[in-house]
C-alpha cells in the first residue's frame, strides 16, 4: 500500500523516462527569462468526467486563480465555468448519470474537511453532507443510476462507514459500519459485496470481502512475510473481485480472485507497479495505468480478443490517465511532460479522430526556453542504486556553472515523477540546477527499496540526499560551493534534518510545510486517518512508547543550535497534518543562532497551495531568497 502520512497533494514532482546524456555534452544556451507570474498564467486542469450525452466533460481547472469546476465541450468549443468560488478550492466529481447536474467536494481553507456538494442547472448549490465536522469522500454511482455512495465519519471521528444516498430524495442510509478500522474499496456492482482492507504496516496489509447481505466478513489475502492488497473492481457479472498485489514479488500485479470458489488467478504484470486497473462501463476494455520509472504508461486492452490497443503518440508528452465514456466510443485523455501542463484530448474509438481540447502553457513561454526533466541514478553510501531527476538550465556549462538544489518529495514514501510542476521551470530557467531525489523508501522501486527507510528516518535517507551532491559534481557544471536543499512535507523534514544532523553539506535550505516535530506530528495526527495510525507509527515509532527517544532525537526542532545555514520556511495556518506551531518553533529556534531566517504564513491554505496568488508570492520568494543567500554567496 502506499504510504499516505505526510504527502503534499498539491505538488507533484518531476521525472523523466529517459536516461539522460552527460551534462557537458550539449552546447549551452541563452534563454528569455520568464518571471513567476508568467509560469503560474499557465493553467492547472484534471478530471474528465463525461456527460450523460457525451458532449462535454466536466473538469477542475484553476484558470481564474482559484480551483473552480468547468464544463469542456468534447467539441473542441470553449469551456463555461460552472462554479464561482472565490474563497475555497471547488474540485469537481462527476455529472450526475441521466442529467446535468454535478457534483463538486470542497473543505474550508484547506483543512481537509471536505463535504460533497450538488450544483444544478441553475447554479443553485445544495450541500448534500452538511455535517460540520465530518470528512466525506465520494465512492462512485450505483449501477442503477438512483444514487451513489460516500464514505464519512459523521458517526465516529476515526473510522469512515459507507453511505448510499438516494438522488430522487437526497437521503442516505447506512451500507456499512466501520468498527474496526478497515477502509472500503471496491462495492459489487448488485451493491451485495464489498472489498475491505486493513493496514498492518505501510508495507503489510489485509484484504476481507464483506457480504452486505448476510454480514458476514471473509478475510481472503492469507500470505506470508510483506504483502500488499489493493482491491480494484468487481467485474459485471459480480464473479470476481479484481485486486492489486505484490505478494511474492517486488511489485503490483493484477489478480483476480472469483468471489465463489476462492480461486486466484494472475491476471496481468509487468516489470513495474501497477497502480491502477479498470474495465469500461461494459465491460469493452480494461485500462491499467503502471508506474515505469517514474512516468506513467497506460495499456488499453480490448477484453473480447484480448489485444492491447494502441494509443496515439504525442510529440509533447505522454499520456497519464484516460477515462472511456459509458457508450465505450469515446476516450478522455491527459497528455504532460516535464516541459508541458497537462492537455485534454478526446479520441473518437470508431472513426479515429483525435481533438486537443486545451493549451495550457502560458503562450509568453516557449518550451523551447524549458528543461526536460532526465532520470539518472547514482551510487549511495552504503552502494545503494538511488534513481533520481536531474534539471539542468539551458545556459550551464563546464565553463559557465550554476548553483544546484537537492529536491526531496513528499511522503514518506511519494515520488518524484514525470508531470510538469511550474516552481522547478521557473527556478531552472533562472539558473538553478535540481536534482529531485527518491532516495530509499520512495515508491515506484519494488516493496524491498520501498520500505528501506522503515526507523531511518533522518538517517539513510538523509545520507542518500547528501551523495546527490556526488552526481552533481560530476556533472561539472556545478558550482560546488552553491548547493542548497529543498523540499515539502516530509521533503521539508529531509530540509530540516540536513540542516540540524550534517549542517556543513548544504549552504542554503527551503521547508515548505515540513515536520520538525516527530512527537508532536505523530501526537496530532486527524481522527480520521485512525485507521492507518498503527501502521504508520510501525515505520515512524510509536510517540506514546520508548520510541520517543529515537522520535525526539531525529527531530529537527530540538537541535535547532545546530543550524547555520540560511533557511526559509513555508507555512499554511489550516494545515491539518503540519501544524503552524511546528513551523513558529523551528523559526523561533533558529533565529536564536542568528543565523537568517525568512517565515512566509499563509492565513487561507493548508497543507499545500492551493490558490495562485500565493503561489505566486511563496514561489516568487523561494527565488528571492535563492539569489540572496545561495547565488549570491
Amino acid at each position: 500500500m502506499k504510504k499516505i502520512a505526510i504527502i503534499i497533494l498539491s505538488i507533484v514532482f518531476v521525472a523523466c523516462s529517459q536516461q539522460g546524456e552527460k551534462s557537458g555534452k550539449k552546447k549551452p544556451r541563452e534563454v528569455k527569462k520568464y518571471s513567476i507570474g508568467q509560469f503560474y498564467e499557465n493553467v492547472n486542469i484534471y478530471g474528465g468526467s463525461f456527460s450523460p450525452d457525451e458532449t462535454k466533460l466536466l473538469v477542475t481547472s484553476n484558470e481564474t486563480g482559484i480551483y473552480n469546476a468547468f464544463a469542456l465541450p468534447v467539441d473542441g468549443s470553449a469551456s463555461t465555468q460552472l462554479t464561482k468560488s472565490t474563497e475555497e478550492s471547488v474540485f469537481g466529481i462527476s455529472y450526475f448519470p441521466e442529467d446535468e447536474r454535478i457534483l463538486y467536494s470542497s473543505d474550508k481553507g484547506g483543512n481537509e474537511i471536505s463535504h460533497i456538494y450538488m450544483l444544478d442547472a441553475e447554479y443553485n448549490v445544495t450541500e448534500l453532507t452538511p455535517a460540520e465536522n465530518a470528512k466525506t469522500g465520494f465512492m462512485g454511482w450505483t449501477r442503477d443510476k438512483k444514487g451513489f455512495f460516500f464514505g464519512s465519519n459523521e458517526r465516529d471521528p476515526k473510522f469512515f462507514d459507507l453511505y448510499e444516498m438516494d438522488i430522487a430524495n437526497f437521503k442516505s442510509k447506512l451500507i456499512y459500519q466501520n468498527n474496526e478500522g478497515l477502509d472500503v474499496g471496491a462495492i459489487s456492482k448488485d451493491k451485495n459485496f464489498l472489498s475491505l482492507t486493513k493496514s498492518i504496516t505501510t508495507n503489510n496489509n489485509d484484504m476481507y470481502i464483506y457480504n452486505v447481505s448476510t454480514g458476514e466478513t471473509k478475510h481472503i489475502s492469507e500470505h506470508e512475510g510483506d504483502a500488499s492488497y489493493s482491491p480494484q473492481f468487481f467485474d459485471l457479472a459480480g464473479e470476481h473481485l479484481y485486486f492489486l498485489t505484490n505478494e511474492g514479488a517486488e511489485f503490483q500485479y493484477l489478480m483476480s480472485y472469483k468471489l465463489e470458489t476462492g480461486e486466484k488467478k494472475k491476471v496481468w504484470e509487468t516489470k513495474w507497479n501497477i497502480w491502477y486497473a479498470y474495465n469500461s462501463y461494459n465491460e469493452k476494455y480494461r485500462v491499467m495505468g503502471v508506474n515505469e520509472d517514474a512516468r506513467t504508461a497506460i495499456y488499453l486492452f480490448d477484453l473480447e480478443s484480448g489485444q492491447q490497443i494502441d494509443l496515439p503518440q504525442f510529440e509533447d508528452g505522454g499520456v497519464t490517465s484516460v477515462s472511456i465514456s459509458k457508450s465505450e466510443k469515446l476516450m478522455r485523455m491527459t497528455v504532460g511532460s516535464s516541459t508541458s501542463p497537462n492537455n485534454i484530448y478526446i479520441y473518437n474509438f470508431e472513426t479515429k479522430e483525435l481533438k486537443r481540447l486545451t493549451n495550457t502553457l502560458n503562450p509568453e513561454i516557449n518550451p523551447d526556453d524549458l528543461v526536460a526533466g532526465k532520470v539518472v541514478r547514482f551510487k549511495s553510501f552504503d552502494g545503494t542504486e538511488i534513481p533520481a531527476v536531474y534539471y539542468e538550465p539551458l545556459i550551464a556549462s563546464p565553463n559557465a556553472k550554476v548553483p544546484a538544489l537537492v529536491w526531496v518529495h513528499g511522503g514518506p514514501g511519494g515520488q518524484s515523477r514525470l508531470s510538469y510542476f511550474a516552481l522547478i521551470q521557473y527556478l531552472v530557467n533562472h539558473g538553478y540546477a535540481i536534482l529531485a531525489v527518491n532516495n530509499r523508501g520512495s515508491s515506484g522501486y519494488g516493496k524491498t527499496f520501498f520500505k528501506m527507510d522503515d526507523r531511518n528516518h533522518g538517517e539513510g535517507d538523509l545520507k542518500d540526499c547528501i551523495a546527490g551532491k556526488d552526481f552533481l559534481a560530476s556533472t561539472a557544471v556545478i558550482d560546488t560551493d552553491k548547493i542548497g536543499i529543498i523540499g515539502g512535507s516530509y521533503g521539508g523534514y529531509m530540509v530540516m534534518a540536513a540542516l540540524t544532523f550534517a549542517p556543513e553539506e548544504f549552504d542554503v535550505g527551503v521547508n515548505i510545510f515540513g515536520v520538525t516535530n516527530w512527537l508532536r506530528t505523530l501526537k496530532s495526527i486527524p481522527p480520521y486517518w485512525e485507521s492507518f495510525r498503527e501502521a504508520l507509527y510501525a515505520e515512524m515509532g510509536d510517540p506514546t512508547t520508548a520510541d520517543s527517544v529515537r522520535l525526539y532525537n531525529i527531530s529537527p526542532v530540538f537541535h535547532a543550535q545546530n543550524v547555520t545555514k540560511p533557511l526559509m520556511v513555508l507555512q499554511g495556518a489550516n494545515d491539518p497534518r503540519v501544524l503552524q506551531v511546528e513551523s513558529d518553533e523551528i523559526v523561533a529556534a533558529v533565529k536564536a543562532n542568528n543565523v537568517a531566517v525568512e517565515y512566509v504564513l499563509f492565513d487561507d491554505e493548508g497543507h499545500g497551495f492551493r490558490k495562485k496568488e500565493n503561489e505566486i508570492k511563496g514561489y516568487g520568494q523561494v527565488k528571492d531568497f535563492l539569489d540572496k543567500y545561495l547565488k549570491g554567496k
